[in-house]
């Protein structure tokens, strides 16, 4: 492993470990009048067509790659998200998967977790609750756990998003990323390394990084909101803190911003992103964060694992 477990080699590294198994997703220019944003320009990295609905996909295959698999298979907790995508991940590798999560989580997510063959477990009421069944489950029958968040191989196969991204949008004057439990935000803020601005963006509900960032280290935060069944952990990562405290400021936005990205977001490009899929976007929308004329900023749709829209 490398000197610093998320520096540039080693997620250049996963990046060529996972290419064979995850989508290099694209990017989609817009002006930022079209979303009363004049004289901005966007640039959207849509990484909800990746594979099982979101970057989840990338944490989860280099997890599966670089890690001895037991007979028993991996498990893990998630909202949602990651255990689709440690679900996905275990079917095309053909090892067993359990899946607890929380109740909270979308009917959508629970569909897609056990369309892919995992064994699924409703664990608790919030993601913690699920995490220390899952723990529980785990030393018992001897599986492989994956953290969503808190695991190098994870934040090291998050930050491709970033290596992709600075790669297709070289010249950002900032990136917005939405923050749960700072696997993604933490992986993209180690590729960046201070080159970009990166900033984190938050539900009022959920101010998980911003009370760490107040306190100094990682501490317990609310987890409520609509976007709870992504971004409401009950703290952030302990591996991901040092980063984002060297790189990464954090603003908030309320369910309401969140519900307006999502409506805009569909309305004008036609996007289908789930609450914390949209939720960078609402800092825009908002003015929680505020866009200088001429700039070019870059903003993370995370995910679209969601029943939203009703085609008829």
């Amino acid at each position: 492993m490398a000197a610093h477990p998320l520096d540039g080699a080693a997620i250049r590294a996963a990046a060529e470990r996972i290419a064979p198994y995850v989508r290099r997703t694209p990017v989609l220019e817009a002006d930022g009048a079209d979303f009363g944003l004049p004289g901005v320009r966007l640039v959207f990295k849509l990484e909800f067509l990746q594979h099982a609905g979101s970057f989840k996909t990338r944490g989860a295959f280099n997890n599966l790659l670089s890690r001895e698999i037991p007979a028993s298979g991996v498990v893990a907790a998630s909202g949602g998200n990651h255990g689709a995508a440690v679900a996905y991940a275990a079917m095309k590798r053909r090892v067993p998967a359990t899946i607890f999560v929380p109740s909270v989580a979308s009917p959508a997510k629970m569909e897609q977790i056990r369309g892919y063959g995992a064994d699924l477990r409703v664990g608790g009421d919030r993601y913690n609750d699920a995490l220390l069944a899952s723990q529980q489950w785990s030393a018992q029958n001897d599986a492989l756990p994956i953290h969503a968040y808190d695991q190098w191989e994870t934040l090291q196969g998050q930050g491709t998003v970033g290596l992709e991204f600075e790669a297709q949008a070289p010249r950002l004057d900032a990136l917005l990323v939405a923050v749960g439990g700072g696997g993604l935000i933490g992986g993209i803020a180690g590729w960046y390394a201070g080159r970009t601005p990166v900033i984190g963006v938050e539900p009022e509900e959920a101010p998980t990084l911003t009370r760490a960032l107040e306190a100094g280290e990682p501490v317990d935060a609310p987890a409520g909101g609509v976007a709870a069944d992504s971004l409401a952990p009950k703290r952030v990562g302990t591996l991901m803190f040092p980063i984002a405290r060297d790189y990464v400021k954090t603003v908030l936005v309320t369910d309401d911003a969140i519900r307006e990205a999502q409506r805009l977001l569909w309305k004008t490009l036609r996007v289908v992103a789930e609450p914390g899929g949209a939720a960078a976007m609402a800092a825009l929308l908002s003015g929680a964060w505020k866009a200088q004329a001429k700039q070019t900023i870059g903003v993370l749709l995370c995910g679209a694992n969601t029943t939203a829209v009703d085609f008829k």
